[in-house]
């Protein structure tokens, strides 16, 4: 009986991916992004009229609710780890972490980050509101461990997010203090079909479209060196195809709301052609 053997360019594809690809963990990372995603859709299905809202709208409301959730929950835990997540640096060779800039809150002697907790090292601490004292502490403890895991997966493809990037945190900062409470906001006004929403999610298109290229224009003026392109899932899913997704939309979201803006421009004009003397 002939054994049964992969073809030599699939032997060969498979033999180029990382053994862990496919772990545990990367797997509950994946599915924790289409987890928020399903939670949009349902508020989508909870908040909005269907007889009076547009296909198109309907998809403006999913998106910017699941924006929101990304930013509050998968950002904001980045964020959460890069303030009170560390670890000390010690004798560890700096090509094996993501050093923290120099005098990063006032310290020189640790590394900060998912990398603290869920990276090499044994005595990272978890501190801030989860702090429990012990790897196997209390449930926030474990949820915001959790998260680095989740971090440290996304950090295969940019070891950026494993650490501390003085031009990603600040945009982070940004993002979810700002640009997360206004997706909420874009989400109450399409459901009380508030105009103003257009004008709202030019804001946040713009703010996201400018936040993707101050991401990774800095990393391509030094030769992309946190980057890894070695294969397919880390360039086009994680690299191309989640960054992506904040750039496309978000362009689509200006040509809707500039449409419907200018819209009223030219019903205004109409009006006011109309009450001309003749």
């Amino acid at each position: 009986m002939a054994s049964l053997t992969a073809p030599p360019l699939l032997e060969s594809f498979l033999n180029t991916l990382p053994p862990d690809l496919f772990d545990q963990t990367t797997l509950i990372s994946l599915a924790s992004t289409v987890a928020i995603l399903l939670a949009a859709y349902s508020l989508s299905r909870v908040a909005l009229d269907p007889k009076s809202t547009t296909s198109r709208y309907r998809f403006l409301f999913i998106w910017h609710a699941f924006d929101a959730l990304i930013h509050f929950c998968l950002e904001g835990s980045f964020l959460y780890h890069c303030f009170f997540s560390s670890a000390p640096l010690g004798h560890l060779d700096p090509k094996e972490v993501f050093v923290d800039p120099y005098n990063y809150l006032g310290r020189i002697d640790r590394v900060h980050g998912a990398q603290a907790v869920a990276g090499k090292f044994v005595g990272g601490v978890v501190g801030g509101p989860a702090k429990a004292g012990d790897v196997g502490g209390g449930f926030l403890e474990k949820v915001v461990r959790g998260t680095a895991e989740l971090w440290m997966v996304y950090a295969k493809a940019d070891k950026r997010w494993a650490g501390v990037d003085l031009s990603v945190v600040s945009l982070e900062l940004l993002t979810v203090l700002v640009v997360g409470p206004m997706a909420c906001w874009v989400c109450y006004d399409i459901a009380k079909k508030n105009s103003r929403v257009n004008i709202v999610m030019i804001m946040i298109a713009t703010a996201e479209i400018y936040g993707g290229w101050m991401t990774f224009c800095p990393e391509w003026l030094v030769g992309s060196v946190n980057l890894d392109t070695s294969n397919w899932m880390y360039l086009w899913l994680y690299l191309a195809f989640f960054n992506g997704l904040w750039v496309v939309i978000p362009a689509y979201i200006i040509y809707v709301a500039s449409g419907e803006i200018m819209g009223a421009f030219k019903v205004r004009d109409a009006a006011a052609k109309a009450k001309k003397p003749l």
